[in-house]
């Protein structure tokens, strides 16, 4: 189907829902205004205590409990991760069923307090960076609001909520995409923390990531040093061949690195050491071209050290297959719920952070709409990429964070911790609920999507994961936690 067809066909489903549902909004919103308060409880607690990625113990239960009391059906520990749950309601076999994702992990060394100046919390491991507390709580607020309305209005039809862990590097749901979880689930729906309010669909990068130990001999390294081998040589060694890549890889790839163990003391040469790499894409192909020619650079620099390396995948996700025909529908829906609007203390709280900001838009950016668009490049990645090659799937994002603020800084952790966070999380349940409420209405949008789907995905598509793991890195956070 040629563009203009089927944008064409596509309005006639969206003009095709039901007015009904105009009028049913407002029981909808009216629902989450009622648990705005517990919501924003919630995204505050998963935020004071963050948790990095298959360690989300404390924040996976509290979402659970908030949907057990709402009715939910709830099976937890899935696809070997102990923080992974689906969360269901409704009458199964009946109607569409649509999926909302909750990711609810934090990032490393990225404490800090909800202020807009620079306040590191010392002793605290995480923070979030990436608002992944408002994610998980916002999700659950709209799984609520959808259930209420489908028990409400006897429609036929059922909400899963996926709890989905180690967002952040773990690929938590490309587990749950093998594990066959979004088997039989109609459409995704999920969104995500920004500085600005935007229902465009688009694509992502695609990546793989993992980390390579060198193994060589310790020595004192002033008395017999002859006798060692530098595992951190080998890591060096690698690494200045994979910068030396930078000139001879695809346009748009991205290659970036730490050293996550350089050894313990500069005395003794290091018998282990290790770089953590990701590489990534818009294709997953260049994405293995590339990571296989980094084995092979690390096997160079092992031969040249006299030490050995080992490889240990944790990541691997597809990007993003972009749906218009979902995509519009989430544009509608926010534009009924619009922007966030500062109240004086926070416009106070904004101001005074976006004199820590490089780029400082206006303020009322965050009251705005971003103009909707079918065709965005996005330059992140995110598991997410898997299940939209699996499943209809669409996304939003609202202004939880200043405008100007970037992902994965302090200022996202402090955002993510005040009442801007709050209202934007706010506005993300409602935008949610109000989008699943229109697909419930219009088999034929759902009908729709689904053949933009099989045509963006082509007939011969066949998935193969980039993340050949058989199960979930569980430890891949474990040392920054200890």
């Amino acid at each position: 189907m040629k563009p203009t067809r089927l944008r064409a066909a596509l309005l006639g489903c969206l003009l095709s829902i039901p007015a009904s549902v105009g009028a049913q909004d407002a029981d909808v919103v009216a629902a989450l205004d009622r648990y705005a308060a517990r919501q924003a409880e919630v995204g505050l607690a998963l935020w004071q205590r963050p948790e990095l990625g298959y360690l989300e113990t404390q924040s996976s239960a509290l979402l659970q409990q908030e949907l057990r009391e709402a009715g939910f059906r709830i099976q937890a520990g899935v696809a070997g991760m102990p923080t992974a749950f689906v969360a269901s309601y409704g009458r199964r076999g009946k109607g569409p069923v649509i999926g909302l994702l909750a990711e609810m992990d934090g990032l490393p060394a990225m404490a800090h307090a909800a202020e807009p100046v620079r306040v590191p919390l010392p002793g605290q491991l995480a923070g979030h960076a990436c608002g992944h507390n408002l994610f998980g709580a916002a999700s659950v607020g709209a799984a609520r609001a959808i259930a209420q309305w489908l028990k409400d209005t006897g429609n036929d039809g059922e909400v899963r909520l996926y709890g989905t862990p180690a967002e952040e590097g773990g690929s938590g749901k490309v587990y749950m995409t093998k594990a066959g979880l979004f088997d039989g689930v109609d459409v995704v729906l999920h969104w995500h923390p920004a500085a600005d309010n935007s229902a465009a669909q688009g694509t992502t990068l695609a990546n793989i990531s993992g980390k390579f130990r060198f193994q060589g001999r310790a020595a004192h390294a002033a008395i017999a040093p002859e006798r060692g081998r530098s595992a951190l040589d080998g890591v060096e060694a690698f690494n200045h061949m994979a910068n030396l890549m930078r000139e001879h890889v695809p346009d748009g790839t991205r290659i970036h690195y730490v050293i996550s163990n350089g050894g313990a003391a500069p005395n003794v040469v290091p018998d282990d050491a290790e770089a953590y790499y990701y590489v990534r894409h818009t294709d997953p192909v260049v994405v293995r071209e590339v990571f296989e020619r980094l084995h092979q650079a690390a096997q160079g620099a092992a031969m040249g050290t006299g030490t050995t390396v080992a490889f240990e995948q944790t990541g691997g996700v597809f990007s993003l297959l972009p749906n218009d025909t979902l995509g519009q529908v989430m544009q509608a829906a926010l534009q009924r719920v619009g922007g966030v609007r500062y109240d004086v203390a926070e416009r106070a709280f904004a101001e005074r952070m976006q004199q820590t900001l490089e780029r400082r838009p206006a303020l009322d950016e965050a009251a705005a709409l971003q103009p909707y668009r079918a065709d965005n490049a996005g330059s992140a990645s995110t598991d997410v990429g898997d299940v939209s090659w699996i499943v209809p799937t669409a996304g939003v994002s609202t202004a939880t964070w200043v405008p100007g603020t970037p992902a994965h800084s302090w200022q996202a952790v402090a955002a993510s911790g005040s009442t801007i966070g709050a209202k934007g999380a706010l506005n993300a349940a409602k935008t949610l609920a109000l989008a699943a409420v229109a697909l419930y209405q219009s088999p034929q949008t759902v009908a729709a999507a689904k053949t933009e789907f099989a045509q963006r995905r082509g007939a011969d598509f066949t998935y193969q994961p980039l993340l050949q793991r058989t199960a979930p890195p569980l430890d891949y956070r474990r040392k920054a936690a200890d």
